[in-house]
């Protein structure tokens, strides 16, 4: 997801965690809802994600999930996704929208697509890669750059990334995750404009009923996101899903405050550009740690069994 955080690699010091490879997976189905209150000791305006009752008539919020989770840059095939059912992730990152896309055409994913490979246990976190920094490190990012209208570019990419979830069956209270790759640390006015982007965006996919997720590297995106959430701002996102490559650290992260981003609100992604194979099907992804919402899938009329595909 990340191929320009080569300063957030491996060599980063980090606390100890456990490693995922002995997590067990825990799929929380339970109706849930974000917070509005302050998620750490020290104020601030986002919550994290908690398990509570359904109200009568009320929509269902997500659940959300608890292991390892891969994401890679083209949805696989239903026969892969079947094969890696052997695999120790039971979650896995889907690009389902946005202009910076680096896989735009993604000739697999579809409705059904989603609704197959979730009745065969996977859980799904969609991945909206739309404008990106100004300063955006990777030159193949470079084309997205913001505008010089931050605010009204992300209230329109949230609308637009709120119908393309909409049109995979991705239901209302889904986590929507807003990919903002790494860009120059440093530049104050870079930070002030994605910024205003990221918090629009958030706004705006909150008020259409989904929850605003954002992912990026601790050492910009992230960190920024942290500083605004400490100083109180509004309207940022309710999820963190922070890339350093290096030891799993979901619960340790030096940038984010202990009690940030808590509970059910934090992936770590750990590893990137990896070659893995189950079932005798190989991938290239991106390794990942979570506590956080995953998709509600809307069921699909005459769809066929996911067990069927070859």
């Amino acid at each position: 997801m990340v191929t320009a955080l080569v300063a957030a690699l491996a060599g980063a010091a980090l606390l100890a965690a456990p490693d995922p490879a002995s997590a067990t997976r825990q799929d929380t189905t339970a109706a849930t809802t974000t917070t509005s209150g302050a998620p750490g000791a020290r104020g601030g305006s986002v919550g994290g994600v908690r398990a509570v009752g359904a109200a009568r008539g009320a929509p269902a919020g997500p659940g959300y999930y608890r292991g390892r989770a891969f994401d890679t840059c083209e949805a696989p095939s239903l026969a892969v996704m079947k094969a890696w059912r052997s695999s120790p992730y039971g979650a896995v990152g889907i690009y389902f929208g946005g202009r910076g896309r680096g896989c735009p055409v993604q000739r697999e994913l579809s409705r059904d697509w989603v609704a197959s490979v979730h009745a065969m246990g996977w859980r799904l976190l969609p991945l909206f890669v739309g404008s990106q920094a100004p300063c955006v490190i990777s030159t193949a990012k470079r084309p997205f750059a913001l505008g010089s209208s931050p605010w009204s570019q992300g209230t329109r990419e949230a609308g637009e990334a709120v119908r393309a979830a909409g049109a995979l069956g991705l239901d209302a209270s889904s986590p929507l995750y807003l990919d903002i790759e790494a860009y120059r640390a440093g530049d104050a006015g870079c930070a002030a404009t994605t910024l205003s982007f990221v918090r629009a965006w958030s706004r705006e996919v909150r008020r259409l009923g989904y929850v605003p997720g954002f992912y990026s590297s601790v050492e910009t995106g992230v960190r920024d996101i942290e500083a605004q959430r400490r100083a109180g701002t509004k309207d940022l996102p309710a999820v963190m899903w922070f890339a350093r490559w290096g030891r799993p650290a979901l619960y340790t992260e030096t940038v984010l405050d202990p009690q940030a981003w808590t509970p059910h609100a934090r992936i770590h992604q750990y590893a990137g550009n990896v070659s893995e194979a189950y079932g005798g099907r190989r991938l290239l992804i991106d390794r990942n740690t979570m506590d956080a919402p995953v998709a509600r899938v809307a069921p699909t009329d005459g769809l066929k069994s996911p067990l069927s595909a070859p």
